[in-house]
């Protein structure tokens, strides 16, 4: 029996589904999901095997135009993505005007094949999706066009028959028991920063970065001690709240959810630290595992 394998990247504005879409099509939560743009900030992937295929899916971050170098590394993980993709999935949704004219054309000339997936077909009308549609296949005439939910997982059967349909023939890359090719660290340190995003709003969840400083696993417990980095004094005041009451209730949320994800007690540990401007430090992005598009 033949084997097909390949890479499928999932890019497309914030907010669109992106990373809903890879966690319903892997089977687990490996994206973390908010309201809030920028709440995928690394190129994570996610492997999804049958007998006889094996899909690596990438979750990309929301295109945007830089204003930080963190968000020049976020852009060059998703060109990267495309760069290695198989096969490259965009995700948009109904009113979504793409704009990003440089990403088309790259998309119109790529050498592999295009899905366009139109989400949250579930909140328009049809007359809407229709023209949608439409509007796409004029705009990428090479592509599968395919309206979806992927929220409430409709029409995705669809996704994977395409995907499966241009998947090339190829050995397994991973081993076929693996989910990812992230560390338990980097999904402990993503669900504190979720729960950053979920708990203060402004500037707080876009000034923060976790990073994890210690992973020690004991007989019945896991000790974990994490640092979250903001750029401002003002910043990790609000961070710890008065009297410690928001980084208690911040450490419980995230406690909670990280036993879930690690099947396992766990005692966290968090700190809170400010590194100045760090979204425009080199170094300091190196270390918080922004490698790409870094000098």
């Amino acid at each position: 029996m033949s084997h097909k394998s390949g890479f499928v990247s999932i890019i497309g504005y914030p907010n669109v589904g992106k990373s809903t879409l890879m966690n319903v099509l892997v089977g687990e939560k490996l994206s973390i999901i908010t309201h809030k743009a920028q709440t995928t900030r690394h190129r994570i992937m996610g492997i999804f095997n049958g007998e006889d295929f094996q899909i690596v899916y990438s979750d990309t971050p929301g295109i945007l135009k830089p204003h930080y170098k963190l968000h020049k590394a976020m852009m060059a993980a998703v060109l990267g993505s495309m760069h290695d993709a198989d096969i490259i999935v965009l995700m948009t949704e109904p009113g979504n005007e793409f704009k990003q004219e440089e990403i088309l054309e790259g998309l119109r000339n790529a050498h592999v094949p295009v899905i366009v997936l139109i989400n949250k077909i579930d909140l328009g009308d049809m007359q809407v999706m229709e023209g949608e549609v439409e509007k796409w296949k004029s705009a990428m005439p090479a592509a599968t066009i395919l309206p979806v939910s992927a929220l409430h997982k409709l029409n995705l059967d669809q996704v994977l028959k395409s995907i499966l349909y241009f998947l090339p023939e190829a050995p397994p890359f991973y081993p076929k028991d693996e989910l990812t090719d992230r560390s338990q660290r980097f999904f402990v340190s993503e669900i504190i920063r979720e729960k950053i995003l979920l708990n203060f709003h402004q500037e707080i969840p876009y000034s923060a970065e976790v990073n994890v400083e210690s992973f020690k696993e004991e007989d019945h417990l896991t000790r974990i001690a994490a640092t979250i980095y903001v750029a401002r004094d003002t910043q990790k005041g609000i961070l710890l709240g008065h009297q410690g009451k928001a980084i208690k209730k911040l450490g419980t949320d995230a406690r909670k959810d990280i036993e879930a994800f690690l099947d396992k007690h766990i005692f966290l540990e968090l700190h809170v630290k400010v590194a100045k401007d760090w979204r425009e430090d080199e170094r300091a992005l190196k270390r918080f595992g922004y490698t790409e598009g870094m000098s």
